[in-house]
């Protein structure tokens, strides 16, 4: 590899960083401390549900704005004062708000995360990843993100263990609150740190990035966008790729609701969770580098859908042994689908320049499942307690992985003899 060629390592790296720390407090904090989260702010599945619409909302618009902004201004700007922002809605997550103030928080979140944010991160890893490294380059950025959100997870877990011990089934009000109000505060002072490392270091010595950046905001990028089949294929891959990895939310809860385990234990296997996507994103990064990224999409598709019908059956709520295989496969599928469904766009033929405008484009209806999974994930949960709420979720995992799978077939086999 020459010197021109050559990847910096400390670019991915940052891009890693950031692009996992942006969603901890918004994301990730809930995934692993879903049932505390329900417990210290006393809300119902439903009502987070609500607020997690209310961040879908904004960030929609924030998609179709950000998108062409991040064909025009240096990623590590945009991506550093993104970082710092969401870092500060963190003293307000910390203190105790009120059902109004976490919805107008996440509507806070919706913009910081993806106005400035979201498309930037997508073009980056692009310009690292080169004309032949696309699916390592999103390989290592959503496994590394996943090892990233894992780490959080386990110090969050840690920290709040300090408040009570694995044996406890329950924990005081009093307790619950301030074990989680030292998690968040820890995760944005980390969160605002990586912010002010991206703006100032997040730099690739290439001038591919600042020709890229000389393209214009026009209506003419995205009447070019609209016109390739590859973006409406993806629009539905990514909306049914992302619905699966919202309902991997109820893991933590399944675990204490349906499987009996206690919080910390819950919080635990949340965590576990985590650590399977940063295997599952190398590896199928360099897996799709080495064939056609769109092919293991359609695997991811197919495992995930077997896994939601395990989990569906009924059958591994008395085996924990199944219960964890289950998670395994399921989550195996969903992040396949997930480290994938933005390396395929080389394949697809969407054109460097005018990546963070098809970025915006495709989000806009891709990631409409944050303002209509959260709901949906209350209403069954809330509606039919227990193990059915949960098998009806793992019904529509299935659903919605097989209308994935068709697209992604579709994908493949119409860009077959064009890469």
């Amino acid at each position: 590899m020459n010197a021109r060629n050559k990847k910096p390592w400390h670019y991915i790296t940052l891009l890693i960083l950031a692009g996992e720390a942006v969603f901890i407090l918004p994301f990730v904090l809930a995934r692993v401390f879903r049932a505390t989260v329900l417990d210290v702010y006393n809300i119902t599945n439903t009502e987070i549900g609500y607020c997690f619409s209310i961040y879908g909302l904004v960030a929609l618009g924030s998609y179709l704005v950000g998108g062409p902004l991040a064909d025009r201004f240096p990623p590590r700007k945009l991506m550093g004062i993104a970082l710092i922002m969401t870092a500060a809605g963190g003293l307000v997550y910390a203190n105790d708000p009120s059902l109004t103030t976490l919805k107008i928080l996440y509507g806070y979140w919706g913009f910081t995360t993806i106005f400035l944010f979201w498309a930037g991160m997508i073009k980056a890893t692009r310009i690292w990843g080169g004309n032949d490294s696309q699916g390592k380059a999103f390989g290592f950025l959503d496994g590394g993100r996943g090892l990233v959100g894992a780490l959080f997870g386990l110090l969050g877990v840690f920290i709040f263990s300090l408040f009570v011990s694995d044996a406890a089934e329950n924990l005081g009000t009093t307790n619950s609150t301030e074990a989680f109000k030292s998690v968040v505060l820890v995760s944005s002072t980390i969160v605002a740190l990586i912010g002010v490392i991206v703006f100032f270091f997040l730099k690739i010595k290439n001038s591919n990035e600042k020709e890229i950046l000389k393209e214009k905001i026009t209506f003419q990028n995205i009447k070019e966008v609209l016109q390739l089949r590859s973006v409406w294929l993806l629009m539905i891959i990514i909306l049914c790729a992302y619905v699966g990895y919202k309902i991997t939310d109820i893991f933590s809860l399944y675990a204490k609701v349906v499987m009996g385990y206690t919080e910390v234990e819950a919080a635990k296997t949340g965590t576990f969770l985590l650590f399977i996507r940063p295997i599952v994103g190398v590896a199928v990064g360099f897996l799709a580098d080495r064939s056609r990224a769109s092919l293991y999409l359609c695997i991811g598709f197919a495992l995930s859908i077997i896994g939601a019908l395990f989990f569906a059956s009924g059958y591994i709520a008395s085996s924990n042994p199944l219960f964890f295989t289950t998670i395994i496969i399921t989550a195996v599928g969903v992040y396949a689908a997930r480290v994938l469904y933005f390396a395929v766009m080389k394949e697809g033929r969407i054109p460097l320049a005018v990546t963070g405008t098809a970025v915006g484009v495709i989000s806009f209806i891709g990631y409409t499942p944050d303002i209509f999974a959260g709901p949906m994930i209350g209403y069954f949960l809330d509606g039919w307690k227990g193990e059915q709420g949960h098998a009806y979720l793992f019904y529509a995992l299935a659903g919605f992985s097989f209308l994935g799978l068709l697209a992604s077939i579709l994908y493949h086999n119409f860009f077959r003899s064009k890469t």
